[in-house]
């Protein structure tokens, strides 16, 4: 399939260390092992085209603001978590950077209007038996 070329520069992501939720024990209330990444879409260094179909997709990890956040919280390494969350973010604008295939419209087959036909007379005798009997 074809797709926008496009070169990633890491140094246009902002981590932030937090502390994870859920269950871990007391590892988890003390050392903050989850990992919340930052991107700003409209001040990174993507083609035009890129940044606008990444704008457009319905992904709730895009704010409004155009910045995709992306927390990652499950392994209990640090490194591990920016690693996870990395991947994710190049995941998405990988599927951003990958275009739809054109459609080439197409006629319905023989068989298929046949079946279409058959499949119609079929639930017409079926309503027909509905209703009032008719004397005859």
């Amino acid at each position: 399939m074809p797709r926008i070329p496009f070169e990633f520069d890491e140094r246009e992501v902002r981590f932030e260390a937090v502390r994870a939720q859920g269950a871990g024990g007391q590892n988890v209330n003390k050392v903050s092992n989850a990992v919340v990444l930052r991107f700003d879409i409209a001040a990174s260094s993507l083609p035009a085209t890129l940044k606008a179909r990444l704008r457009a997709r319905s992904d709730q990890r895009i704010g409004s603001d155009g910045v995709v956040t992306i927390k990652a919280q499950e392994h209990r390494s640090l490194p591990r978590n920016r690693a996870a969350a990395l991947q994710r973010l190049l995941n998405l604008i990988d599927a951003a950077a990958t275009l739809p295939r054109r459609r080439i419209a197409t006629s319905p087959t023989l068989g298929s209007r046949e079946r279409r036909v058959d499949n119609k007379v079929h639930k017409g005798r079926i309503k027909a038996t509905r209703g009032r009997p008719r004397d005859e």
